[in-house]
């Protein structure tokens, strides 16, 4: 019998998972495992490519909310700020998900030669979910092939990303590719913030990253990811933050580790954020996760 993808997802997450339910894959994608539903998470998720193969998972970006389920496909092209939630899962029946950053030099290099080979191909408007729920397959199958791994990788990431840009997020993936697009020029400031965010980065620095003016910069910067630099460079650092005290550090200690020189700023932004202050943030994800465990036979 053929293994599935999700047979593939359940197997490999099932001894390996680690505790917030992520898990690397060696062939580059990251699985999520759950065996609960979860509270919200708050994350500035780079563009990315997830399929749900089982569970569903409740997304809102911006104004959107979104319900994907087993066989849904989810493509984030913006850096923009997501809030989301496992609403089903258990431990017969975990949620289970893949996912996979898209490389802008891929996306770059395929929309050259695809314009050039033929004008238009990458503007379809079509649904390549089949195509690409196939090569992730094949990808995930060289977990069990560790030779053929390093030879085969590189063109089934190409492949991925070529039905990615044959499909109908083909327009908006294309954009990612561009070197002289706003948004791939934004890109260049985002990677900066995201590697930096707990340093001070002065937005002179950030624009001049893009190749654009300070008043310009702001105006695509927000166009882009629906943030100013600050308020995205803020959001950064509450998240790394989050995840700080949720693994045991003091929020005092958190805030000094993510670049806050004040306690009590740190307190209100976190507060605002995430709706509770750290420390009932932090009781309130312990008691979730005990009566998680309760239910869990």
């Amino acid at each position: 019998m053929t293994e599935t993808l999700l047979d593939i997802v359940y197997r490999h997450t099932k001894p390996s998972v680690a505790p917030d339910g992520v898990a690397a894959m060696a062939c580059g994608p990251i699985a999520i495992r759950s065996a609960t539903p979860t509270a919200l998470e708050h994350t500035l998720p780079r563009p990315l490519l997830c399929l749900v193969l089982q569970g569903r998972k409740r997304v809102s970006i911006g104004n959107k909310q979104l319900i994907f389920a087993a066989g849904d496909s989810m493509v984030v092209t913006a850096n923009q700020p997501m809030v989301s939630q496992i609403i089903q899962a258990s431990a017969r029946t975990p949620y289970l998900s893949v996912a996979l950053d898209l490389d802008l030099s891929i996306i770059a290099d395929l929309v050259l030669e695809m314009q050039n080979q033929e004008p238009g191909l990458a503007h379809r408007d079509i649904s390549t979910d089949a195509e690409v729920a196939d090569a992730v397959l094949r990808l995930m199958r060289l977990l069990d092939r560790p030779a053929a791994l390093p030879l085969l990788q590189k063109q089934l990431l190409r492949e991925i990303h070529f039905w990615l840009l044959s499909g109908r997020h083909g327009g908006e993936i294309r954009r990612l590719g561009l070197t002289d697009s706003h948004v791939h020029r934004i890109a260049r400031a985002v990677a900066v913030l995201r590697t930096e965010f707990a340093e001070s980065l002065p937005v002179e620095r950030l624009a001049s990253l893009a190749g654009m003016s300070r008043s310009s910069f702001h105006q695509h910067f927000r166009a882009v990811t629906s943030l100013t630099p600050l308020q995205f460079q803020k959001q950064l650092r509450l998240i790394e933050a989050r995840r700080l005290i949720m693994e045991g550090k003091s929020s005092s200690r958190a805030a000094f580790d993510v670049g806050y020189e004040g306690a009590s700023h740190f307190a209100r932004d976190y507060s605002r954020m995430f709706g509770l202050a750290p420390s009932k943030d932090r009781a309130a994800a312990r008691n979730h996760a005990a009566n998680a465990g309760d239910g869990v036979k």
